[in-house]
């Protein structure tokens, strides 16, 4: 799975950047996880501060785009982010436990 950052925009007042990327995969469309982690190591972030907000696939195509925020600190995240993308991108999962 590839991943090339299409633009970055950056929000200082919510301390994150706005991302939109292309996945490029083999085959069926990769999990939000998957996507999510292999963005964070792109951009040498942690897991927790990267929020996968949305994945689009055309049909029949290898190819997906996809939007992200990327917090400045996992805190910050979950400040800012509503509950269920928190819960879809497993963040704050481990402290509630």
């Amino acid at each position: 799975m590839d991943i090339d950052i299409i633009d970055e925009d950056e929000n200082p007042m919510l301390h994150r950047t706005d991302v939109t990327f292309e996945v490029v995969h083999e085959d069926a469309t990769p999990e939000r996880l998957q996507v999510r982690d292999s963005l964070a190591a792109t951009l040498d972030k942690a897991a927790e501060e990267v929020v996968v907000r949305k994945l689009d696939t055309k049909f029949g195509m290898r190819k997906t785009v996809g939007r992200a925020k990327v917090y400045d600190a996992a805190g910050h995240a979950t400040d800012v982010e509503q509950d269920h993308m928190l819960e879809r991108n497993s963040i704050g999962e481990t402290e509630e436990a």
